[in-house]
C-alpha cells in the first residue's frame, strides 16, 4: 500500500517556515501518523506518535549510519560520533557515555559543581542592573561541565568555548551565515579537544582517571584500538555540548515560573511537585524537534512499504503534543505527571527507547537533575525582577528560545 503523500513536492521550504510543527500539521491534514514526502529533494518518510516511535527504535528495521545530513554532522553532532553507529559498535561506544554520565557519583558531582557555579555567578549579577539570562547560563554550564570532565578552562577561554558550543547547537537547523558560524565553531572546538586528547595520551596533561576526559582519551573500540583523535574529540564534545544545551531547558523553566507562578510555592516545598514541573517543562516547550534514521531492510508497517535505504524522520515535538497521548497538550499542567513513571515511546523530548540499546540521550537524567538544581536556585537562593519583554517563542526557528533570551534585573542573593 502506498504511503499518504505530502501536499507539496518538497517540504524543505515549509520546514523552514513551520519548523517544529511541520510534521504534526501535515499528519493532522492527511489524518495519518505517517506520510511520504521529500526533504532537500530526497524521498523521506515522516512519522509521529507512540506507535511510530516504537517502530523507529526497532534496531532490526532501522539504522543510524548514513542517516544524519552532513550539514548537521558538520555543526551540531560532529562526524563519526556515537549517534552514527549501530549494533555492537553503538552499544560498546554508548557504554562509555552511560558509564561517565549515569553513575550516581558522577551525577552528584556535576550537580554540586553546577550549583556552585550558579551561586558564584549570581554574586556578580547583583552588580548588573539588567542581564540576558540565556548566555549567562550557557557560560555557567560550560564552566561546570568542563570542571566536571577535568577539561582545563580558564575564565578568558571559557567565554570563547561557551560561544562555540552554543554556535554548534544554534546552527544545526539553520542556513546561511548561522550555519557557517556553527561549522567554524565545530572546527575550533574539535581542534581544542584534539590537543587535550594528545596531551592525555602523551602524558603531558595529567587528569584524574575517573574523569570524562581521561575515559574518552583512552577509550578503545571493539578491535582494541584507541579512537582516532578527531573521533575522540567528537565524543568528548558529545558530553560537553549536550550539557551546555540544558541552558535552553533552564530558560524554559524560568519562563514557566514566570508565566505560571501558581506552581512556585509547590515546587519550593515538595520534591515530587518539582519533578513533575521539570517533566512538564520538557514536554511542553520545544527542544530538539526530530530524529533521523534509515530503513535497514525492506519491511511493511500497517500495510505500508518501507524500502531499504529510505530516510525516516520521527517527530519528537509532535509526539509530546499528541492529543491521543496527552490531554489538552497545549496547556501547561505538571499534574499530568503525577504517578507517571516514564514511557519509552510516548514522552520523548530527548529521544525514545532505552539508554543501553537505543539512541536515547544518555544525558537525560543529568538534564532533569540540573533543571532541578536551577529551579531550586531560582526559587530559594536569589530574588529578581522580570521586566516587560518579548517572550514569543517562534516554532519556525530551530532550535528556539523566547525572543528576549529571558531578561532579569535587580538580582539579589538571598
Amino acid at each position: 500500500m502506498k504511503l499518504p503523500q505530502a501536499p507539496e513536492f518538497d517540504s524543505t521550504l515549509r520546514l523552514l517556515t513551520q519548523g517544529y510543527e511541520l510534521i504534526q500539521n501535515t499528519c493532522r491534514k492527511l489524518e495519518t501518523d505517517v506520510y511520504e514526502g521529500r526533504l532537500l529533494l530526497q524521498k523521506t518518510v515522516f512519522m509521529m506518535g507512540e506507535e511510530a516511535a516504537r517502530l523507529f527504535y526497532d534496531n532490526e528495521k532501522f539504522q543510524r549510519h548514513g542517516a544524519m545530513p552532513k550539514r548537521v554532522q558538520k555543526t551540531l553532532l560532529g562526524v563519526g560520533g556515537v549517534q552514527s553507529l549501530d549494533d555492537e559498535a553503538h552499544r560498546h561506544r554508548k557504554h562509555l557515555f552511560v558509564q561517565q554520565l549515569m553513575s550516581p557519583n558522577h551525577i552528584k558531582a556535576l550537580r554540586e559543581i553546577t550549583h556552585q557555579e550558579l551561586v558564584d555567578t549570581a554574586r556578580t549579577w547583583s552588580y548588573t542592573s539588567r542581564l540576558i539570562l540565556f548566555p549567562e547560563l550557557q557560560l555557567i554550564l560550560c564552566r561546570a561541565v568542563c570542571r566536571w570532565a577535568s577539561v582545563p578552562l580558564d575564565d578568558i577561554e571559557a567565554k570563547q568555548r561557551s560561544y562555540d558550543i552554543g554556535a554548534m547547537i544554534e546552527s544545526g537547523g539553520r542556513v546561511g551565515l548561522a550555519h557557517w558560524d556553527g561549522r567554524l565553531a565545530r572546527k575550533r572546538s574539535e581542534q581544542w579537544i584534539v590537543r587535550l586528547i594528545q596531551g592525555v595520551r602523551s602524558g603531558t596533561l595529567a587528569v584524574p582517571e575517573h574523569s570524562a576526559l581521561h575515559a574518552v582519551a583512552l577509550h578503545r573500540d571493539l578491535r582494541g584500538d584507541l579512537l582516532p583523535e578527531k573521533i575522540a574529540a567528537v565524543e568528548l564534545l558529545n558530553i560537553l555540548r549536550p550539557t551546555v544545551a540544558i541552558a535552553r531547558f533552564m530558560i524554559f523553566s524560568a519562563l514557566a515560573l514566570h508565566q505560571f507562578p501558581e506552581h512556585k510555592t509547590q515546587i519550593e516545598k515538595d520534591d515530587e511537585c518539582l519533578r513533575m514541573f521539570v517533566q512538564e517543562v520538557r514536554r511542553f516547550y520545544p527542544f530538539f524537534p526530530q530524529l533521523v534514521a534509515r530503513v535497514r531492510k525492506d519491511f511493511q508497517w500497517k500495510g505500508y512499504a518501507f524500502p531499504k535505504g529510505r530516510r525516516v524522520i520521527l517527530d519528537l515535538y509532535g509526539t509530546n503534543h499528541d492529543t491521543r497521548l496527552w490531554e489538552n497538550p497545549a496547556s501547561f499542567n505538571p499534574q499530568r505527571f503525577s504517578g507517571y513513571n516514564g514511557g519509552l515511546y510516548d514522552f520523548i523530548p530527548q529521544g525514545g527507547g532505552d539508554y543501553q540499546t537505543h539512541h536515547r540521550c544518555p544525558g537525560e537524567i543529568i538534564t532533569i537533575e540540573l533543571m532541578k538544581v536551577f529551579l531550586r536556585f531560582l526559587t530559594q537562593e536569589i530574588s529578581y525582577n522580570v521586566p516587560k519583554q518579548d517572550f514569543t517563542i517562534s516554532l519556525s526557528k530551530v532550535p528556539t528560545l523566547p525572543a528576549s533570551g529571558f531578561i532579569i534585573e535587580k538580582v539579589r542573593v538571598n
